[in-house]
């Protein structure tokens, strides 16, 4: 694989595979950081932060782990750290939001929820389960990717998951009903 060799080279020191590294997970970085923030520029500024810090911890990676979840795990404590300091939302665009699986309230959504709904609805998660729901439904990371990403136990991950779809639910019907403002 390309990447694992970038990888390998950037940890011998070879600058130019390093700075390729980075141009490659850049946009990823920024949208996973616009996604838990919910600002341009603090979404700007989380992703510099992470790009520096993967540049000066790159040496410490280790392949046990994906890169894309180590690369995740700095970008999501970054954002954490910012949005426990600035208490920011999430922000979500009307053509990336899929929801996969068979739930109801993904079949609400794929049926007919506008995105302005669900956007509000996100926002109004408390900040663990709006996490996951970033990471599991805008960024497509499996359980046990969430799970690394965020250092929780898998079940915890699973249960934050079950109650913020169970919120989502509660939210979308408030919002059909128009008992909620956004």
């Amino acid at each position: 694989m390309v990447e694992q060799g970038l990888i390998r080279a950037a940890q011998e020191g070879d600058r130019d595979a390093l700075i390729t590294l980075l141009r490659e997970i850049e946009q990823h970085v920024y949208r996973t950081a616009y996604y838990i923030l919910n600002n341009e520029q603090d979404a700007h500024d989380a992703a510099q932060e992470a790009l520096i810090r993967i540049y000066t911890k790159i040496g410490s990676y280790e392949e046990k782990a994906q890169f894309k979840t180590w690369v995740q795990r700095i970008v999501t404590n970054i954002c954490i750290d910012k949005f426990r300091r600035n208490k920011p939302t999430v922000s979500i665009e009307e053509h990336e939001m899929v929801f996969q699986g068979n739930d109801s309230v993904e079949r609400e959504v794929m049926s007919g929820y506008m995105a302005e709904d669900i956007r509000s609805a996100i926002e109004q998660l408390p900040e663990h389960h709006r996490s996951v729901v970033v990471l599991r439904y805008l960024q497509d990371f499996s359980y046990n990717e969430i799970a690394d990403s965020l250092n929780l136990p898998l079940n915890t991950v699973k249960s934050y998951l079950f109650r913020a779809r169970q919120q989502l639910q509660h939210l979308l019907r408030d919002y059909q009903k128009g008992g909620v403002t956004g």
